[in-house]
């Protein structure tokens, strides 16, 4: 069966905007206008998104943004843990756990590239904490299908028998 989920996106797009003002405030950090429309961006649309797509929204909105504008938004939002860049589709996805340190995992639909974030990761903490190791950074990639995919291509659900 396909995945139904119910989500309030403007509920989410609020919370996450507000958790980015919270933090630049307390770091003193400088939200300029196209940081925060990026980031807005990488929100509405719920899914990966390439530079050059972001650059595409905001000139559709009026503005002239050039590459290197976007970059370092992209840039400053990663630094900060409200994006995360996916290797794998060469793209830059909003945070979906503002404000919290994290170390997530991505599971990429290999069909529609949607992808979603996940914030634990218990065996690879679990590991690292038996061997006394500090887990700094990391980026875990799976690349399948999800739900919704799934249930569309007859192949995957043959090859799980």
């Amino acid at each position: 069966m396909p995945s139904v989920t119910h989500h309030d996106h403007s509920t989410c797009i609020s919370t996450a905007i507000s958790a980015l003002q919270a933090y630049c405030a307390e770091h003193k950090l400088n939200l300029t206008a196209i940081r925060l429309n990026v980031f807005q961006i990488l929100l509405e649309e719920h899914r990966a998104m390439g530079a050059y797509q972001i650059l595409d929204r905001l000139k559709a909105q009026g503005k002239s943004a050039q590459p290197p504008m976007a970059y370092r938004a992209l840039d400053f939002l990663v630094t900060c843990g409200f994006a995360h860049k996916i290797e794998h589709l060469n793209a830059f996805i909003a945070c979906g756990h503002p404000g919290i340190t994290h170390n997530p995992a991505f599971l990429i639909c290999r069909d529609c590239q949607v992808v979603q974030e996940s914030a634990t990761r218990p065996a690879l903490t679990s590991i690292a904490k038996e061997v006394s190791f500090a887990i700094e950074d990391s980026m875990i990639e799976a690349i399948g299908l999800c739900a919704d995919c799934k249930y569309k291509d007859p192949q995957s659900e043959a090859s799980e028998r």
